[in-house]
């Protein structure tokens, strides 16, 4: 009896097209090794500077949960970010081809780019002054702008305590490497299940999503806050935020797609 080859939809192939890019991030993760002389130089960075880092990139989240994320909003118009999705899903939803999908996926880079120029901007502008520490919140502001617009370009909120959690999930898998970057990931996936909901508190996964950006760009803020040397520690701003935007983006679009299923 002759077998029939079932043909996949364009959001079955979609996905596939996400997992083999999740395994390339994983491959690249678990392969990391810092340069010789990046753990040299960081062994001499007295431990204070570590914790005092760590610290800063937890009060920056407070902060702007607090009383950041209005702020934030002003810089983009939520109403239109919300009226171009529901346009875009009523396409995928009518025809649920592979243009369609494209076009949803469009709208997202083209904000990322934007928020790319600006992360350069205050980078370099505040390394050149010598300013390391108070650049956080401008970074992390930038890294959540274009988070909180990814979120409504795909359908989704960003200010309930469940969201917030997600998103701190999303920056700490990126930031993370090796066997660290498999089991946050594995985290993020399994997010919304009861179990994991009920797992960890706000207050705690902030101090891990902090640890994260400052055990990674340790050196990076170190450097940036010594004058004139400064701007090549600005110059990684935008490196960092196209790193953590690829993966935002990548789980918030598996996670449209597994909605239509």
């Amino acid at each position: 009896m002759k077998m029939i080859k079932v043909k996949k939809s364009p959001i079955e192939k979609e996905l596939e097209r996400i997992a083999r890019d999740e395994k390339k991030l994983e491959k690249q993760a678990v392969e990391y090794h810092a340069a010789k002389w990046k753990e040299t130089l960081e062994q001499r960075i007295p431990s204070r500077i570590h914790t005092n880092l760590q610290k800063a990139f937890c009060m920056a989240f407070e902060l702007i949960f607090e009383r950041g994320t209005n702020l934030i909003e002003k810089t983009y118009s939520k109403d239109t970010i919300e009226k171009e999705f529901q346009i875009h899903d009523f396409a995928v939803n009518l025809k649920g081809g592979k243009k369609e999908l494209r076009h949803l996926k469009a709208d997202v880079n083209r904000g990322n780019l934007v928020n790319m120029a600006v992360s350069t901007v205050e980078g370099v502008g505040l390394g050149i002054l010598g300013i390391g520490l108070p650049d956080i919140v401008l970074f992390l502001s930038v890294i959540l702008k274009g988070t909180y617009e990814t979120a409504l370009q795909y359908g989704f909120s960003y200010d309930t305590p469940e969201e917030r959690m997600y998103i701190l999930r999303l920056l700490e898998t990126a930031m993370s490497k090796g066997e660290q970057w498999i089991a946050c990931n594995m985290t993020v996936d399994n997010y919304f299940s009861a179990t994991y909901l009920q797992e960890v508190k706000l207050t705690e996964q902030i101090k891990n999503t902090a640890d994260a950006f400052a055990m990674d760009m340790l050196l990076v803020k170190f450097i940036q806050g010594l004058p004139i040397a400064g701007i090549l520690g600005g110059v990684s701003n935008p490196i960092y935020y196209k790193r953590i935007m690829n993966y935002v983006q990548l789980k918030y679009h598996k996670r449209y797609l597994l909605s239509k299923k």
